[in-house]
């Protein structure tokens, strides 16, 4: 066996030793580390910080969720209605305004602003707003109720957007507006640091107390 088949293998042994050292390492052990730190110190995030009723899980914080109850508060508009759909006695999957469920996805329909088709959009949430909430001219809407986020499934709309809602909620729940105002404000997450974005309300931890107060 000359030199040059010597250094081929060893060579060889040297790069598969490190590959199963670094697969080991960053495949194995890294994520492992990782996950038991993740699980010890942040375990409700860790779990996917899932929002429980009476212990069955019915959503996570960070991924919105659509409603169209008059006593609870609305979403922004979803492009994929937050992937929120019920079956039929077929089993054939609907959103909840009857559109046909396409298959969960996340994103948004990127519609121009010249487009009709947003125009349309538009007009017909700003008509169904303005319908169930005869307190609210459309001045004042709120721009978050009327345009989707990009992933369209946006857990959170700002204050104002919340608390425009509040008239249409207090008649249909019963529950006084200085009561939806203490519920809204402690469910508010506030500027990064004090100082980047807006605050945002955080929709299904709302209506999960609404629910709640309802039920008592």
């Amino acid at each position: 066996m000359n030199k040059k088949t010597n250094s081929f293998w060893q060579d060889f042994r040297q790069s598969l030793g490190l590959t199963i050292v670094m697969m080991v390492v960053c495949g194995l052990f890294f994520p492992l580390v990782l996950s038991g730190l993740s699980s010890l110190i942040f375990p409700h995030q860790a779990a996917g910080s899932t929002v429980e009723v009476d212990g069955k899980v019915i959503g996570v914080q960070n991924v919105g969720q659509e409603f169209t109850q008059d006593y609870f508060l609305w979403s922004r508009p979803s492009e994929y209605h937050y992937n929120v759909y019920k079956e039929d006695t077929n089993g054939k999957a609907y959103y909840l305004d009857g559109e046909e469920f396409i298959g969960l996805s996340s994103g948004s329909a990127n519609y121009a602003a010249s487009n009709p088709d947003l125009a349309k959009r538009v007009s017909m949430d700003m008509k169904k707003f303005l319908d169930k909430n005869p307190t609210v001219t459309a001045k004042d809407i709120p721009t978050d109720l009327m345009t989707a986020s990009g992933s369209g499934l946006d857990p959170h709309i700002s204050v104002q957007a919340a608390e425009i809602q509040i008239p249409r909620i207090e008649k249909a729940s019963g529950i006084s507006a200085n009561q939806l105002e203490s519920i809204i404000a402690k469910h508010t997450q506030p500027k990064a640091l004090g100082i980047f974005g807006e605050e945002a309300v955080n929709v299904l931890l709302v209506n999960k107390e609404i629910n709640q107060m309802m039920k008592k």
